[in-house]
């Protein structure tokens, strides 16, 4: 794993696509029991290396009802993002993470992790990539379906600050959805 590690660390496959260089940002260990599939780096996690550095990843650890010593433990959780590095940003928030990615070592990285038990697939990306044709025909109706995944995989939309607005149109979600969230985490990583 550490040199597996080193080599995605060490990733320029997409350098010349990315306007603020690479630094891909992973975190993974063979005990993990939890593997977190999101989006790709922002800015404020493409400066400090640390995934989920940001609003986004204390609405996260808030989401699954764990302390952030917990959320860097990687024998308790791994952090996949679809794209290692921070692809730049959009018109409408950061551009979709780049393509090369999640093909070249999401298969390599789950080899070497097979404590999984859970798999957290948070937003568009992580859910069209991992679910294929069991996705639903939006965004919305896959998390409401969550059932329908599990045990393996929980759908989440991405905890940033941007879908406050989905959120609040969409109550159900913290009532229904985060409390069942908080209970697989507590029975994966308190077993």
């Amino acid at each position: 794993m550490k040199e597996l590690l080193a080599q995605i660390r060490a990733c320029t496959i997409c350098q010349n696509e990315l306007p603020h260089g690479v630094n891909p940002v992973v975190a993974a260990h063979p005990e993990s029991k939890i593997a977190i599939i999101g989006q790709a780096p922002g800015r404020l996690v493409h400066a400090s290396g640390i995934p989920w550095d940001d609003k986004s990843g204390e609405n996260l650890r808030n989401w699954m009802g764990i302390s952030e010593a917990e959320f860097y433990n990687t024998s308790k959780v791994a952090i996949l993002p679809m794209g290692f590095c921070y692809p730049g940003t959009g018109k409408s928030g950061d551009l979709p993470p780049r393509p090369e990615c999640a093909p070249q070592w999401h298969d390599k990285l789950w080899q070497h992790m097979p404590n999984i038990k859970l798999t957290l697939l948070i937003g568009q990306y992580a859910q069209k990539y991992y679910l294929k044709n069991k996705l639903k025909k939006s965004l919305t109706e896959s998390v409401k379906c969550y059932r329908e995944y599990l045990p393996d995989h929980f759908v989440l939309p991405h905890p940033s600050p941007r879908n406050n607005i989905w959120r609040a149109k969409n109550r159900w979600f913290e009532t229904e959805v985060l409390p069942v969230l908080q209970e697989k985490v507590r029975q994966v990583l308190n077993p």
